[in-house]
Formats: C-alpha cells, structure tokens, sequence
C-alpha cells in the first residue's frame, strides 16, 4: 500500500507533471530513467484516482490506424517487464484476443486491416470460425464468419501497473507528492511557470497536464477550453461459473464488434463492457459547466442496466453461459472522451512550455507508450515520430462545448462501428468555421470535414448516387470524380480551398526567420516557393507555400488540418531566436479559390485588365489584382499540376468572386471539383503532400523533395 507525502520537496523543477493517474505517472517514470533530474508529479488526493483505478485494463496491439500501433506495442512490450525492473507485481495476463466479424462487411473490414498489418512487428491473423471456437469454446458458433486475432492482447491490473511505474519512477530519482492539489497556474516572461498548490510554489521549466478528467478544470487556469468531456461508462463482473472455471487456460478477450462489447475472463466468472449508442449513452456534462465535484477521487457513480441491456442481451447470445451467471458487480465510472476519442499528447499552441496528455478513453494501453513518446519529444525537442492525428492543436476555437458534447456522444456510440476508408461522421456538424461558399454549394455536393470547416469531396450530376455511401469497393464517388478529373485536364475546375491555414509574417526580422525556418531559399518580393520545416533529426514537420507580397511581409499557406501544428513550430523559432517579426493567422478572414485546367487563363483574363500572359505572369509569381473589381492575391500555382492561380481573397467576397468566375467560364464548360479529384491529379503529378508521402517519419530526401532542401544553407 503507498504511503503518501504531502509536501512539496523542492521549490524548482524542471518539469511538474500535474496528475497522478497511470498517464502521468508513465511520463513520471520515463523522464526520470532517461535520465531528467528535477521530474515532479502532484497530485491532489492519491495515484489512481480518477479513471485509472476502475478501469477494465485491456490491453491489444490491435488499432485501426498505423502510427498509434507503435504507442500499442511499446506498451505493451514495457508492461511485460515491469515487475522483473520494479520488484512490483502487474497482474498482466496475455491470453490474446479476437475480434468478432458477424457480417460480410466485417470481413471485409478485417481483410483491409490485414493489408495494412505488414506496417509492423506485430502479429496479426485473419481466422477461420473452427479456429476462433478452438481459441474460445464457449462461443455460440451461430453468426460467427470470421477472427481477427492478436496473439499477446490481454488485460492487466491498472492500480498494480501504476504502483509499478511509480516505484520505478523512484528508484530512478522522480518525486511523486501528494496529496497536493494544483491550485493556480501563472507564466512568467522567461516562458518559466509558478505551479501555486496550498504547500507553496514551484517554479518548473515546463509544466504538463496530465490530469484527467480534471484536465479541462485544469487549462481554465491559463485561459485554455480543453475539448474534453466526461463519459460513463460501465462494465459488469459475474460471479464464478463452473464451465469458465474447468478451462485449462484462460478465454481469449473477444470483442463482439456488432454486439458492441468487450468481454473477458475475471477470474472464474467473465467481465464484460458494453459501448451504448449514442441515444442511449450518458455524459456527465454538468462537470464540463461546472467543474469536477471537489473531492470526487475514487467514487463510482449509480449503475444502470436497463441503459446497457441490450448488450447485455448479445453478451448472453453470442456467449451461452452467460445466461446462469450471477452478476456480482457493476462498476460505472467516468473516462474522458475528446471529440475524436483520440488523445491530445504534445504541446499547446499559444502558451509556452505547457504540455499535455489528456483525453485518453483508453488510458491504459496508451500510458506507457505516450509515456515514452512524450518523454523523448521533451528531451530530444522533435517527436520520436509522427503522431499527427494525436496532436493538441487540432481542435481550436471551433471546438465548441455542445460541439464537444455531440461529436464524444458519437465517437462513445460508434465505437465499434466499422471503419471505413475515407470515414466521416457528422455529429457537431457544420461548426462556426465554414466558407463563404458553404451555403452555396452544401445541396450540391457531398462534404467533407476539415479542421472544422467543411469542404466539397466531390459534386453530383443528375443521375448520380448522392450522399456518404461508404465502402471497401468502388462506391457511388468514383465515376463522378473520374468526370472532375477530366473536367480540370481538358477544360477547366475551380475548387474551394479556404480551409487552408494562412498566416501573415511581417517585422524587422522576417527574412531572417524564414531563412533559418525553412531548408528552402527565401523567395523574392512577387514570388512563391514550396518549403519545408525540417526537425534537428531531420524530418519533414511541415510544408507550406511561402510568397513575399512586399518587402519584409510574407504570407505562408499550409494543408487545414496542419494550421495550429506549424504555427506553434514557427512561435517557439521565433521566441528561441528573439525574432522581430509579427506573425498573424488570418486563416478564418481569407477565401480561397482555385481556378485550374488549359482554360484558366482564359476565364481569368475575362474578369481582369492585368496581363495574365505566360510572359507577363510565370508560374510561382504572386501579385495583387483585381477579378471583376474584387481584390484578390492571386498566386500562380495549382496541386493539380495543371494550369493555374490560387486566388485569396476576403472571406466575405467567396459568392460574389465564384459567381463572377463561373459566369466568366460558360464558354470554355467550366465546372466544380472537389478535394478527391484534386487528389488524384496530384498524385499523377507527382506532388507530395504533407502527411501521406512525407512527415515526422521521413526525411526530405526519401521524399524526393531535394530540389527543396538547399543542403548549403
């Protein structure tokens, strides 16, 4: 049993983590035996508490992405050795476990998912029904097609897991106090922090918030609205049963994906979690207004069967003797969901030195994998590798609270849900953040969701099969997209691309910036180039287009989902240096639009005195003009590799500019496109994009971006 030490020890740190959960106590554990002196953890009553305590502690290597599977395994990996380097029992059982397809669908889901098993170490089997009845023999056979199986998956002990990383993180010279409570948090002008606890103050070099579900209460302090929300969630424990108890070994998990439940062995009876729907499914959204109760730490809250019944009623279905089962226990607890279910791991932007691992719905197969990965990020100043989709600055000032409470109400109910290519779900949707022309085209199109703004994929035609019709084959998008494609090869497409994040760099020091941000040259007053951000280790952490408007003042264009992740980059450059510059994100004030294909000068050349010429206006030139009396900054450059300007302009402009140029275009058959077809004619091109050919796992040259990269800078 821990004792606990309710003081402060020291008065400086290098780093405070705020949260003693098996998160915070993992990051604890890693920074210390890397070797970090001055590593302090607080937390307000004792480790455990929270989430960590009552969770189920399942553990897979199993995930529908790429880059998360690493986080998987590391932990994994770590959680099996634990007690021979600790001295302190885990209680890790690793009787594998088996995904359960009951449809053809499922199959097909699982056969995609084996395509990309080759990604890593891992193993990974597609099974046949005699072999998942021989892994699990008290399975009802009956609807059972097919198994998903990972060998090594089990379930382990959260609070015994948590002791463990805490007695290492000791025995490596981290402090763990508690309990102390976090009571206020202020930033000095050095970037360094005051931690304010009823103890006295720590001044930390960096703080990171690893506090759960009082993780929102927490960000409130420095004016930050974390998208977190908390969500009950139960499971439900049943006394011994005699045909568990005769097995020689222990069951597999299986996870009944339609049934949408996990269900293990405890023991000699079984446990098992049901993940309600969204209309049934309970948030405990009073805490998101109000704050955490003062004083919950190890509390349950009321459970309710009726609420998961259903389930309960596929448990007894698919697993026969569950039926004369007893059960004995039901645990009800929060977790914390973000919009995503993912967690957000990293640096915030907009505040120095405060970073975050939050959000975590599945905290215990996470903690030691972003226990390390944050660990090495902190020491090292670059990710270990890229985990772009866990990132904090995905969401922004768009992630409103009732859009919070819709999209966990979604992700809790669909998660089992199969997991399509190119997936949307439309909880919380559309937010604030649309484009000038959202309105315009919505009924004529089916959207896409991107950082907040929606955006067209592809458009409809008579005939066509409208709407989001998802599918491992060719679905219902794909000849009207091939229509797009052609339509921007032979004649001529504009396409809406506002979502792109925009900022505006100006000030004494701005060519001085952009040359030590960027491996490419700086361009020239009129002109725009493709750079790259490149990490000390040399990745690729981002690309944009850079254009200097004039003299000294800059405008830097990145994909939509990459805004708030490079702009905090180019913030912590600029505050390292002490650069003069003045750097400001106009992403929500501009409109994009592209006009491309052999016509686009043509049509362009219609709504304009400015000579558009191929001599008068090259590729990758920039200039201010006007379009039918509308300003715009019009870049000569198209990711379609045809023919073509980007025109930026005030959002407000986007119907007026779009009319003028379709107008202008009926001539030459001028026709939208959407972000698939853009795709494809880039990727024909042979144009990269950030996040699919490059990123934090790649290096420019294994990218083919050296015409980029000047190695004599």
């Amino acid at each position: 049993k821990e004792t606990s030490s309710p003081s402060l020890g020291k008065d400086r740190a290098d780093t405070v983590i705020i949260g003693g959960g098996c998160v915070g106590v993992s990051l604890a554990y890693h920074l210390a035996k890397a070797g970090l002196r001055d590593v302090v953890l607080l937390e307000k009553s004792e480790l455990t508490a929270g989430s960590t305590w009552h969770a189920a502690g399942l553990t897979t290597y199993f995930h529908p992405g790429i880059n998360l599977k690493k986080i998987h395994a590391y932990s994994i990996k770590l959680y099996e050795n634990l007690e021979e380097e600790t001295g302190q029992a885990v209680g890790f059982h690793q009787p594998g476990s088996i995904r359960i397809a009951s449809t053809p669908t499922r199959v097909d889901e699982f056969k995609y998912q084996m395509t990309r098993a080759g990604w890593h170490p891992t193993e990974q089997y597609l099974i046949t029904p005699e072999k998942v009845q021989e892994l699990f023999p008290l399975l009802n056979m009956d609807k059972v097609l097919a198994g998903l199986y990972n060998p090594g998956d089990g379930h382990i002990d959260p609070y015994s897991l948590t002791m463990a990383l805490a007695a290492g993180a000791r025995k490596y010279g981290a402090q763990l106090n508690y309990p102390v409570q976090v009571t206020n948090l202020n930033s000095r002008s050095d970037g360094t922090w005051d931690v304010e606890t009823p103890l006295g103050t720590i001044q930390a070099k960096r703080i990171v918030n690893t506090a759960g579900f009082w993780a929102r209460d927490l960000g409130k302090m420095i004016g930050l609205q974390h998208p977190l929300i908390p969500v009950h969630h139960q499971y439900v424990v049943t006394s011994t049963i005699p045909e568990v108890k005769a097995l020689k070994t222990e069951l597999p998990v299986i996870r009944d994906l339609e049934g949408s439940y996990y269900l293990r062995q405890e023991r000699d009876g079984l446990l098992f979690g049901p993940y309600e729907s969204e209309e049934k499914m309970k948030l405990q959204d009073s805490w998101v207004e109000n704050g955490v109760p003062p004083g919950f730490g190890k509390e349950l809250f009321e459970s309710d069967l009726d609420r998961i019944m259903e389930h309960i009623e596929a448990a007894m279905e698919m697993v026969p003797v569950l039926r004369k089962a007893d059960i004995v226990n039901t645990i009800a607890g929060p977790i914390t969901y973000s919009p995503d279910i993912l967690p957000m791991v990293g640096p915030h932007q907009g505040v120095r030195n405060y970073w975050v691992a939050i959000g975590f719905g599945y905290g215990i197969i996470h903690a030691g994998g972003v226990g390390k990965y944050l660990s090495d990020w902190i020491l090292e100043g670059e990710p270990p590798f890229d985990l772009i989709e866990l990132d904090p600055n995905r969401y922004g000032k768009w992630t409103t609270t009732e859009y919070t409470a819709a999209k966990a109400r979604e992700s809790y109910g669909f998660n089992n849900i199969v997991g399509y290519p190119k997936e949307e779900r439309f909880a919380g949707r559309p937010t604030e953040r649309t484009s000038g022309l959202y309105d315009l085209l919505k009924s004529r199109c089916s959207m896409g969701f991107h950082a907040g703004w929606e955006q067209p994929h592809w458009f409809y035609k008579p005939g066509d099969v409208t709407g989001y019709k998802p599918s491992f084959r060719r679905t219902n998008w794909f000849d009207p997209v091939g229509r797009e494609y052609k339509q921007v090869m032979e004649k001529v497409g504009v396409i809406d691309l506002s979502p792109f994040g925009k900022f505006k760099v100006k000030g004494t020091d701005s060519v001085k910036l952009l040359d030590h941000l960027f491996a490419n040259v700086v361009p020239k007053v009129g002109s725009t180039n493709i750079s790259h951000m490149l990490t000390p280790g040399g990745k690729v952490y981002a690309e944009l287009t850079v254009s200097q408007l004039y003299p000294g003042e800059f405008m830097l264009v990145t994909g939509s989902g990459s805004e708030l992740h490079d702009l905090r980059w180019i913030e912590e450059q600029v505050t390292r240096g002490d650069y003069k510059v003045e750097i400001a994100n106009v992403t929500d004030e501009m409109g994009v639009l592209s006009v491309a294909g052999p016509y686009a000068r043509q049509v362009l050349q219609k709504l304009t005195n400015e000579d558009l010429s191929d001599g008068a206006f090259k590729f990758l030139q920039c200039r201010h003009l006007k379009l039918s009396n509308i300003a715009v900054t019009a870049i000569r450059i198209s990711y379609t590799g045809e023919l073509g300007w980007e025109l930026y302009h005030r959002i407000e402009d986007s119907v007026a500019l779009y009319n003028a140029i379709m107008e202008a275009g009926q001539n030459e058959g001028i026709d939208d496109f959407g972000t698939y077809a853009l795709n494809a004619l880039r990727l024909e091109k042979g144009f990269r994009a950030w996040g699919a050919e490059m990123n934090c796992d790649t290096n420019p040259l294994e990218a083919g971006l050296e015409y980029f990269v000047k190695l004599n800078k």
